[in-house]
């Protein structure tokens, strides 16, 4: 199997570069803050969903199946959260353990 060459050219790199630039003030990419504020936002958010449903299923309100969905889904975000969390403090010790 032949591999052929690729022949990258100043003018084509710099337009390539320019479309990523431009992609992404028209995409919005957001902070890496911005983002984590939004995934903390929607792990709060779904287990307030969970707590709703549950209360209505202790007052025979809610459906068996959705109850035990939103209570699982709130588990589930809040292991994520405990997992980011625990990299995020590894990582800073990580940092503050570098020699300088």
């Amino acid at each position: 199997m032949a591999i052929g060459s690729l022949t990258v050219t100043p003018n084509a790199a710099a337009q390539a570069y320019a479309r990523v630039a431009s992609d992404r003030s028209v995409g919005g990419s957001e902070g890496f803050g911005t983002a984590l504020s939004n995934a903390l936002g929607s792990a709060v958010q779904t287990g307030q969903q969970a707590d709703a449903a549950a209360a209505q299923g202790l007052n025979g309100q809610g459906d068996l199946t959705q109850i035990v969905t939103s209570v699982t889904q709130a588990q589930l975000a809040l292991q994520t959260t405990v997992a980011l969390r625990d990299r995020m403090v590894q990582a800073y010790q990580s940092i503050m353990n570098m020699p300088i």
